[in-house]
């Protein structure tokens, strides 16, 4: 069994993590992070068995057990998302005491994590550069400084997972490429109330802005418009991608359409969540090409997650001088650096609005925006995300960048554009 455990925005935030495991007495382990802000009463449960038979069983006993656990007519034990994508079967909801030590007490349950909170962190405004940066091998000067070299149909037939704060559809910049996915979280609104989820998105696959121009784009809200969730709501996000993934994939293959992929964008952090990784490396191993944000405390990034999941490309922050952006996480668990600080891109508001701000929040959508455009010119149509991810670094500009701890790797992102 591979062990499953918290997020804010990856746009200046996040502490390191150490985790309280109580098991009083035979059974399944509730984990806690220390330094979480935990919901009371909030929990996600894994289970054992990958198979959507177990789930159901387990589905059915708990509907049995919760309705006499209910039987003062008080709904203090709710169920809130059921997560049945390939490789990750569980649920999470509202759960007393003496519910959660039944539950822990099932031979099916893998592990049971306390849900926490999740919120946006400050925004930091100036001017922008990235584009720019990642088609040059040299460091920029006044003659490259604002030239972005590409090729004009990169990200096409690539789809484009925000899992965010949504994202600004109608924004000009996404020329009707741009959809809304999901709404996770409960009783908000389909739409970016925040503007962190559009400015990622623009940076992807916008027609200005983005490095993957054909890309389509494809909201998934796991935090509210506020800029606050919960980990069990970031969790669902990923499992909807993944089952979105898999039915894009069966119906282009129905109608003969070409489909080179999805790649997915979260440029979420927080301390270390077991369950959170687990749900991105299942979406890594179903096909998914993903990208997450490194995180903003200047620490080591294998402290946080979803930086410490192991299947995507984690990304740190660079700036124009090519020094790691002094907020940047870093260490081994860092794959590859993108510009992430004073990067303007797509704004809510209006259709031509924009923003620019700063954080590993605004590298990883390069870093997702490049595996979109490296899938749609991919000529093996069976590449996993292993393989892609390893072409990428191989492609990257070697120690050129700054202010990097030993044990951080030295790979600035780069396109490899056509010869002008």
């Amino acid at each position: 069994m591979t062990w499953k455990t918290n997020i804010i925005f990856a746009t200046l935030c996040a502490t390191a993590t150490t985790f309280a495991v109580f098991v009083e007495k035979p059974g399944a382990p509730v984990i806690t992070s220390l330094d979480a802000e935990i919901i009371p009463n909030s929990y996600i449960v894994v289970l054992k068995d990958d198979s959507r038979y177990g789930l159901l069983n387990h589905q059915a006993w708990l509907s049995s057990y919760l309705q006499i656990a209910n039987s003062d007519g008080v709904q203090a034990n709710q169920i809130k998302h059921i997560y049945d994508a390939e490789g990750f079967k569980g649920y999470a909801g509202r759960f007393q005491s003496e519910v959660v030590e039944r539950i822990r007490e099932m031979d099916d349950v893998a592990y049971i994590e306390a849900d926490s909170m999740v919120y946006v962190s400050e925004l930091q405004k100036n001017a922008p550069w990235g584009l720019s940066r990642i088609s040059h091998r040299e460091a920029l000067s006044f003659g490259t400084f604002n030239k972005y070299i590409y090729q004009e149909n990169g990200g096409n037939d690539v789809t484009a997972y925000i899992v965010d704060t949504g994202v600004n559809v109608d924004h000009e910049d996404f020329e009707g490429r741009a959809s809304w996915g999901a709404t996770i979280p409960e009783n908000d609104e389909d739409k970016d109330g925040n503007g962190h989820g559009t400015h990622c998105a623009g940076t992807v696959a916008g027609k200005r802005y983005g490095v993957a121009k054909g890309a389509k784009i494809v909201a998934v809200k796991v935090l509210r418009s506020n800029g606050s969730g919960t980990m069990a709501d970031v969790v669902k996000g990923v499992t909807w991608v993944i089952t979105a993934h898999q039915q894009a994939l069966l119906e282009a293959k129905k109608a003969g359409k070409k489909h080179k992929g999805s790649v997915a964008n979260m440029s979420l952090g927080g301390g270390k969540s077991i369950a959170l990784n687990e749900a991105v490396n299942s979406a890594v191993n179903s096909g998914i090409h993903f990208a997450v944000a490194a995180g903003n405390d200047n620490r080591d990034a294998c402290g946080y997650s979803p930086a410490s999941a192991e299947n995507a490309v984690t990304v740190g922050a660079s700036d124009i001088s090519d020094e790691r952006a002094w907020f940047s996480n870093h260490g081994k668990c860092v794959d590859i650096f993108a510009p992430g600080k004073d990067i303007t891109s797509t704004w809510i508001g209006s259709k031509d609005a924009t923003n620019t701000i700063s954080g590993t929040s605004m590298a990883s959508p390069h870093i997702c925006g490049l595996l979109a455009y490296m899938l749609s010119f991919e000529s093996n149509s069976t590449i996993t995300p292993k393989e892609l991810k390893n072409k990428l670094i191989e492609a990257g500009t070697k120690n050129v960048l700054q202010k990097l701890p030993g044990d951080t790797p030295n790979v600035l992102a780069y396109n490899n554009p056509p010869k002008a």
